[in-house]
C-alpha cells in the first residue's frame, strides 16, 4: 500500500471541532503517561528478577513500589506547580497533578526482605531476589 489511512476516534474528532479549547495541554508539556506507556522489562536468572522501567519526569520521591507475594506495583505521582515572582500579575496559571500505576505478576514470589531500587536519569531499576521455595519435605510416620 502506498498510503495508510490513520484513523482516530469519532468523538475525539467532533470535541476537537465544537470545543477546541478543552483539550489543551499543560504549560510543562505532555502528562503523565498512562498505566500501559511505562515500559518495562523484566529479565530473570536463576536467584532474581531484574526490572527495568522508564518513568521519566518524576522525583524519586514521588514513586513508590509495593509487592505482595508475586505481584509488584508500580505507582508515580507528578505535582508540577507554577513559580510566581514578586510584582508579577498571573493572567493564567496551569498545574497538572497525576498519578499513575501498574502491576503486573511474576511467575515466582520475590524475598521482600532482599529487594532493591535504584532510580537513576529516569529509568527504575528494581533488583527482586526469588524467594526459595522451601521444597518438599518427607515426614516421618510415626
Amino acid at each position: 500500500m502506498a498510503s495508510q489511512l490513520q484513523r482516530g476516534n469519532l468523538f475525539d474528532d467532533i470535541f476537537r471541532e465544537f470545543a477546541p479549547g478543552f483539550f489543551i495541554k499543560p504549560l510543562h508539556g505532555d502528562s503523565l503517561p498512562a498505566a500501559s506507556q511505562i515500559k518495562i522489562d523484566v529479565k530473570e536468572s536463576d536467584t532474581a528478577y531484574t526490572v527495568n522501567a522508564e518513568v521519566p519526569g518524576v522525583n524519586k520521591e514521588d514513586i513508590h513500589v509495593s509487592i505482595d507475594g508475586g505481584v509488584v506495583t508500580l505507582r508515580a505521582e507528578v505535582k508540577q506547580h507554577d513559580s510566581e515572582a514578586s510584582g508579577e500579575k498571573v493572567l493564567r496559571s496551569e498545574r497538572y497533578y497525576g498519578a499513575v500505576a501498574r502491576s503486573f505478576q511474576l511467575p515466582q514470589e520475590v524475598d521482600q526482605a532482599g529487594a532493591k531500587a535504584k532510580y537513576e536519569n529516569g529509568v527504575l531499576l528494581l533488583s527482586l531476589p526469588k524467594k526459595q521455595a522451601s521444597g518438599a519435605q518427607r515426614l516421618n510416620i510415626e
